[in-house]
């Protein structure tokens, strides 16, 4: 009788940490997840600015038509640093201007604790966000 409710003691301590373990890497998955639609959604957050920029006259400050400065603006990328820091640098990525042409703008946002990336793309009427590993 001993050596059957140690067996089971053993047997009860094994299944426990199997859970465990697996609960830890729900647990890291699902953060992941969560860091990469809160960039996603910070991207999208930019690029409505970006879009708003596209859309102002340039009289008014905006890009008259233009992401960049070929309609008489400054361009997105000096409009894109004078955001706020909180804007350009969150606790989940930092973001930079890594492509401006006159119709489209792509940003990319440098995660603080992974390896993968997110590249937004933006129109004057879209809005493309995308995770590249």
């Amino acid at each position: 009788m001993g050596q059957q409710q140690l067996l089971l003691i053993v047997l009860g301590v094994i299944i426990v940490g199997i859970a465990v373990v697996v609960g830890i890497n729900l647990f890291n998955a699902n953060a992941e997840t969560s860091t990469q639609d809160s960039i996603v959604s910070q991207g999208t957050n930019i690029g409505a600015l970006a879009q708003q920029y596209y859309k102002k006259p340039v009289s008014m400050g905006g890009g008259g038509g233009a992401f960049d400065n070929s309609k008489g603006g400054v361009g997105f990328q000096t409009y894109f640093n004078t955001l706020p820091n909180k804007l350009i640098t969150s606790t989940d990525a930092t973001w930079e201007v890594t492509d401006v042409t006159p119709t489209k703008v792509t940003l990319t946002a440098t995660p603080v604790d992974y390896n993968w990336k997110v590249v937004t793309t933006v129109t004057d009427s879209t809005i493309v966000s995308s995770v590249n590993n």
